[in-house]
């Protein structure tokens, strides 16, 4: 399958974009790893920080100075569990723990962006924020239109230094304009906001190494996410997910969980069960159809988990 993506509920943004069969498009950070050896490092966060001259180490070097912000080296998929802010030397004895490093800890602006690079190079640039709620959750994200041209010149800089060689996307975590995280992939959550064409665009950049993408008439975008209590939920019918489509500047709606798979297996923050995004061209008709989903999946809350068989 040309793109390699795990989560069935992100299908709908490649169904029906022509891919050859040998060209395989990365959206989960584990088939990167696997297929760019020459650039995987990258998913080690120590490197990445010290890439950037940021004090870093693996637990068990002391930090010559507190706070720091603690995390696992190597994040695949949703395994960032335990990461925290340590205050002082001693609270970082008591948490020292196998597989993760502590960082110098950043201040700023916490910056989502994708990014198209041609043997390194950036020749597209798209960037998203996101509104946080509690425990760990995000209220929903904002797609915008605008440039960001000192975070575009820092990140194109490292880019050009760290990423010769590579072609594709690039998915770079910033706060106050310093990387914390880098991913050899574009966000998948919201495809369908950069605008007609662009998943087009990607399969040839990964075709033919050419980035060729109009990106006209950009425009602000809203991927509103939908949070529950953890406990074990069904799928809305079909008709209520495709009336939540139907709402005047809804783009799609993902439905972000296995009903046939227990809940404690779902990798999700422990403010709330990710139910639902429902991504739209303004912030009003994404709460709308959220809101409509709300309402199906007020009643389903608390039901002891079983295996669905269909």
């Amino acid at each position: 399958m040309p793109f390699c993506e795990a989560d069935p509920w992100r299908l709908q943004y490649f169904e029906g974009v022509p891919c050859p069969d040998d060209v395989n498009i990365p959206t989960e950070d584990a088939d990167s790893w696997v297929w760019y050896p020459a650039h995987r490092w990258v998913y080690d966060k120590i490197a990445v920080a010290l890439s950037q001259r940021l004090e870093a180490a693996p637990h068990g070097v002391l930090p010559s100075r507190f706070p720091v912000f603690s995390k696992p080296i190597v994040n695949l998929r949703g395994m960032g569990s335990g990461s925290r802010v340590i205050a002082s030397a001693a609270e970082y004895q008591e948490a020292l723990t196998p597989g993760h490093m502590w960082m110098s800890l950043l201040e700023g602006e916490h910056v989502s962006t994708d990014v198209a690079l041609v043997d390194g190079e950036p020749r597209w640039w798209r960037h998203a924020t996101g509104i946080p709620g509690e425990g760990g959750t995000f209220d929903h994200w904002i797609i915008h239109a605008a440039a960001r041209p000192a975070l575009e010149t820092s990140c194109g800089a490292w880019a050009r230094e760290h990423l010769r060689g590579y072609t594709g996307m690039l998915n770079l975590e910033t706060i106050g304009g310093r990387i914390i995280e880098a991913h050899l992939r574009f966000a998948d959550q919201w495809p369908d906001l950069y605008g007609p064409g662009w998943v087009e665009a990607v399969v040839r950049l990964y075709k033919t190494g050419i980035w060729e993408y109009a990106d006209a008439n950009r425009h602000d975008g809203y991927s509103v996410v939908l949070f529950g209590p953890h406990a074990h939920y069904r799928h809305p019918p079909a008709e209520l997910v495709q009336e939540g489509r139907t709402v005047r500047g809804v783009s799609s709606v993902q439905i972000t969980f296995h009903e046939d798979k227990h809940p404690a297996l779902h990798a999700m923050p422990p403010g709330g069960f990710r139910l639902a995004i429902v991504n739209a061209t303004s912030l009003t008709a994404g709460v709308a159809g959220r809101d409509l989903l709300r309402s199906f999946f007020g009643g389903t809350v608390g039901r002891e988990w079983q295996p669905v068989h269909r």
